[in-house]
């Protein structure tokens, strides 16, 4: 699988499996199987409640920790230094493991710079690979570069054909910061799925509606993690990498920016 290199060298899938709202056993099959379809990038947060079954489906999969990449997110009850620090221990025990390999910032919260001190000490100390933030729109990410010492690797944002953020994208990678797309369906706010202009150029390449709108994202050099509990979906979205969309395709589905976040978040 493609992957790409973070600003401090570390290798990073470029789709990932995302696992908003997954809970109980039956999450945790829908994780075996997407591992087993080969995804090796599993993103979660502390918010999601089911990195314990994130830890116990890497175990289970048999799959040599070095070859996974876990993200996770600390969120607002850990706002502090200190919070943060026993937060990252709380995310090591859940995911049952001896480091994560990237540990995001889950909102731009105003005591931010706080919680990156304890971030960065984690990174020192081998317990992260990598560290970076999400929901950071330009103006926040501005702000918090100017004084946060190690530029965030990643910046997890709301990404989709109609807010892909592609200026906030150029400015991240004009600091060293890689853009990564949640939202990369809309969540159902939006049906990609019947887009016309999404369908038309699927039917040309062989593809789905939602194997164009995450190769629109790729191709504009910004990474994904869909989300599915359906083995043909998460097949589907792994098989985005063998085709490119023509300048004229991207053109097309970039006129179905709308500039507008449909989660209320920028």
């Amino acid at each position: 699988m493609n992957d790409m290199t973070l600003n401090n060298n570390v290798r990073m899938p470029m789709i990932g499996f995302g696992t908003w709202d997954i809970r109980g056993e039956a999450g945790k099959q829908s994780i075996l199987t997407a591992l087993d379809l080969g995804y090796r990038l599993i993103d979660t947060a502390q918010m999601y409640e089911n990195e314990y079954i994130v830890g116990c489906a890497v175990k289970e999969s048999g799959i040599p920790r070095e070859e996974l990449f876990l993200t996770t997110k600390i969120y607002r009850p850990r706002t502090t230094y200190q919070k943060a620090k026993s937060g990252i221990e709380q995310s090591l025990n859940e995911l049952q493991t001896d480091y994560i390999d990237l540990l995001l910032i889950h909102e731009p919260y105003k005591s931010a710079p706080e919680m990156y001190e304890a971030f960065k000490e984690a990174l020192r100390d081998g317990k992260v690979r990598a560290i970076g933030i999400s929901n950071f729109d330009a103006e926040k990410y501005k702000e918090f570069v100017r004084s946060c010492e190690i530029i965030p690797a990643v910046n997890q944002v709301e990404s989709h054909v109609y807010f892909p953020q592609l200026e906030l994208k150029n400015l991240l990678n004009s600091y060293g910061t890689q853009m990564q797309s949640w939202a990369s369906f809309t969540e159902g706010r939006k049906n990609i799925f019947a887009e016309p202009v999404l369908k038309e150029i699927g039917a040309r390449h062989g593809k789905t509606s939602g194997q164009i709108a995450l190769r629109y994202l790729i191709q504009n050099g910004i990474a994904v993690i869909p989300k599915s509990v359906h083995r043909e979906r998460m097949a589907e979205n792994l098989a985005v990498l063998d085709f490119a969309l023509t300048p004229s395709e991207l053109s097309a589905i970039s006129r179905l920016n709308g500039n507008s976040s449909l989660f209320g978040w920028y």
